[in-house]
């Protein structure tokens, strides 16, 4: 196994447990990302880092009855999502998924990109629903490698803001958030 997929591991672990203290009576809530409400963010997050990682590792299409579908609308959407991410992950486990090309792109660097959307869209989401999202410092510094090499690209799609502000002595994870355009201190509105 390698390093990158225990990262993806401990990520998913803690997108799954962030979800399950999402409330439904705040899934119209504002999040860090400013386009996206709380159920628009929980959707996205749920599509791409769980079926949308399994289905780049089997090296298949996102079907549109997926890309679609409102995953809140059902109350159990935090549990499918944990079940969801565990088969996702175990796709990635083996050592052959990450050679070779996903739609011409290096298998590792897609993964590495799925890890970071998990991070970040997990940590978006933990906020928006008043909780945090924790890694180790080693995973912390992967998220920041990852954003440091894609921040460019990710702008140009506006997928990324400006950097934002932060010491330069912050955990990695923060630095990670920052360099992605995220304020790391961002709170959700008072009740």
């Amino acid at each position: 196994m390698n390093d990158d997929h225990a990262y993806m591991k401990e990520c998913a672990a803690e997108a799954a447990r962030v979800a399950h203290t999402v409330q439904r009576d705040r899934l119209a809530d504002p999040t860090p990302c400013g386009e996206f409400d709380l159920r628009t963010l929980v959707n996205h997050l749920v599509l791409y880092t769980s079926h949308g990682l399994e289905h780049r590792a089997l090296r298949e299409e996102l079907p549109d009855e997926l890309t679609e579908r409102d995953f809140t609308a059902d109350a159990a959407w935090p549990q499918e999502y944990a079940v969801q991410l565990d088969r996702a992950v175990a796709a990635w486990a083996d050592p052959a998924v990450w050679d070779g090309e996903i739609a011409g792109t290096p298998a590792a660097d897609i993964a590495a990109m799925m890890i970071l959307e998990m991070a970040l869209h997990g940590w978006d989401v933990a906020k928006a629903a008043g909780q945090e999202y924790s890694v180790s410092p080693d995973t912390g510094r992967f998220i920041l490698q990852v954003v440091e090499k894609n921040a460019e690209m990710y702008r140009q799609y506006d997928g990324f803001a400006d950097p934002a502000p932060v010491d330069e002595d912050a955990p990695p994870f923060q630095r990670a958030l920052a360099a992605s355009g995220r304020d790391p201190g961002w709170r959700p509105r008072a009740r």
